[in-house]
């Protein structure tokens, strides 16, 4: 748990958050496991950090390794606190996606920065008697998304810069009628776990963008088959090899900078806390102290 004498000690400042397989990736080296405990209960596994590129990162596997949960089952709040407890400043996420568009091919990436969330579960750090409400009208890190593009535009791979996200519960696929509503709402890919980090992160003040690998054609598309887990998964092996080398060169461009340039994302939460200080439960500030302990007096 977190106590008052806690300090963030920075083990990594670059967090990837994706398949069990990712940190995988050539050249990484000092590999090791990290146990963190947060507030909010156990991330989806152990943090595996390592050097890559020169730089200090952290990897964590979503669904734990073997792919134990459900999109529904995952402590988000968890992950992205242990994140922030390692010191970390950028997530670079990696996510499998089904396409809403013909010109989205599978086996393309999609820099996706705008979110349409249907799912129901927790997707905020706030409440017990703490009011924030943080800014979500461009969720995703601008420069992020850009890095991420130039990287994999210079790998080959066939990338899509920008896009809109539809995030369903899950673990079902969508039904025709589903699939061909979110196209009519202008959505451009479809998955189950995006939005919801996107705005944790936020609230983190972390810079999050993420890799969305695209799968497969959504339902509502005609010529294709109703999506199959074979087909899903032979595509996913597709993917994994280009993910890898895109985190790879986008670490790589990161440079030697110490911390977010060029954005709000790492000053969020400036001005968004509305509750009055005094009545803040000390039990809820204590928890939260992680997060909001440089905007309230000790």
């Amino acid at each position: 748990m977190t106590t008052k004498r806690e300090r963030r000690e920075t083990v990594a400042s670059i967090g990837i958050l994706g398949g069990t397989g990712l940190y995988e990736i050539d050249g990484a080296t000092d590999i090791r496991e990290t146990r963190i405990d947060t507030p909010f209960g156990q991330p989806s596994d152990v943090f595996v950090t390592a050097t890559l590129e020169g730089r200090k990162v952290a990897f964590l596997s979503r669904h734990g390794r073997g792919h134990r949960l459900l999109p529904s089952e995952v402590n988000y709040r968890a992950n992205i606190y242990g994140f922030k407890k390692l010191g970390v400043e950028r997530i670079i996420a990696v996510n499998s996606v089904g396409s809403l568009r013909e010109d989205i091919r599978p086996r393309d990436v999609v820099l996706a920065d705008q979110f349409f969330d249907r799912t129901t579960r927790l997707s905020t750090f706030f409440g017990a008697g703490l009011v924030a409400h943080v800014s979500l009208g461009h969720p995703v890190c601008s420069g992020l998304v850009r890095l991420l593009h130039h990287a994999a535009s210079g790998l080959g791979v066939r990338a899509h810069h920008g896009g809109t996200y539809l995030c369903m519960e899950g673990p079902g696929f969508s039904t025709k009628a589903e699939s061909l509503a979110y196209r009519s709402w202008g959505c451009d890919v479809i998955g189950m776990t995006a939005a919801t980090e996107a705005k944790l992160s936020r609230e983190a003040e972390i810079c999050y963008a993420t890799l969305c690998l695209v799968t497969d054609y959504d339902v509502w598309h005609e010529s294709e088959e109703a999506v199959s887990v074979e087909l899903v998964f032979q595509n996913m092996a597709h993917n994994i090899g280009n993910a890898k080398a895109v985190v790879k060169r986008a670490v790589a461009g990161l440079g030697g900078e110490d911390g977010p340039g060029g954005c709000e994302c790492h000053r969020a939460l400036a001005n968004t806390i509305v509750t009055d200080p005094e009545r803040i439960p000390p039990a809820t500030r204590e928890k939260l102290r992680l997060i909001v302990g440089k905007y309230l007096a000790p």
